[in-house]
């Protein structure tokens, strides 16, 4: 049997870079995802394309930085699939800057997205996780959290506050039998270090002991091994995905 036959997902930030190459990995390990997005259009293109192949699959787009939208998306998928048993906390955005040239706006923004974004959605589906005394809750924290990082107080900030949360979770959700996880990925190659000049991607995978920038499928296969029935007496735990960077 697949590793996640039948189970019910939801990944945030579904459709672009490591949320889209971990719908892909859940897919193939029998899981049915719904993509939670704010850009439509990719959304529905994965979506298309996945059902093409097959896979059950669903788009809803979602602000996570609302906790209406989620909430509402939540209640969608509910009734759409008939319960919720994975969620990936994916979605997130980056607005780096020095202290001295970042702005309240990009200070707000990346909190609002990464930090507040993710107790929205963990607010809209951990009671339908507990009603079924089953769940799956996954948290992209960052290798940036773990020793900090020049120019992303913002980021930083947010990504370390997830790892507090997602100890605090695993202590008040353990009783309704849901693990809460943090994957703490290294420099991945997405669009979000597209911007990172290549002399210093250059230096990153020189100071990585295994030579060379993750992949998002790095990243999806953790995300998938804690999701399954193999993880299920991890709790609390941080798993840094990272090539040994941070040693």
């Amino acid at each position: 049997m697949k590793r996640l036959q039948d189970r019910i997902a939801i990944i945030t930030g579904g459709a672009n870079g490591i949320g889209k190459a971990t719908a892909q990995r859940f897919l193939e390990e029998g899981a049915k995802v719904a993509i939670w997005d704010i850009d439509e259009t990719k959304g529905r293109e994965a979506a298309t394309a996945w059902q093409g192949q097959g896979f059950e699959t669903k788009f809803y787009k979602v602000d996570t930085t609302k906790l209406e939208s989620t909430q509402e998306a939540a209640a969608s998928v509910q009734e759409d699939f008939g319960r919720i048993d994975i969620l990936v906390n994916n979605a997130g955005i980056t607005r780096d800057s020095s202290m001295k040239k970042m702005s309240p706006q990009h200070w707000q923004q990346v909190i609002d997205v990464n930090l507040t974004g993710v107790w929205n959605c963990t607010k809209a589906v951990a009671p339908y996780m507990s009603e079924q005394q089953y769940g799956r809750i996954l948290n992209a924290s960052s290798v940036v959290a773990l020793y900090g990082n020049f120019g992303q107080a913002n980021y930083v900030a947010a990504k370390a506050g997830l790892i507090g949360m997602t100890k605090v979770w695993a202590r008040e959700y353990g009783r309704k039998g849901i693990t809460v996880n943090a994957v703490a990925p290294g420099f991945i190659r997405t669009e979000m270090v597209d911007t990172i000049p290549a002399d210093y991607l250059k230096s990153l995978e020189e100071r990585t002991p295994m030579q060379r920038m993750g992949d998002p499928v790095d990243i999806a296969n953790a995300y998938l091994f804690l999701a399954s029935e193999e993880a299920g007496f991890i709790t609390g735990t941080c798993l840094s995905v990272d090539g040994g960077l941070v040693l």
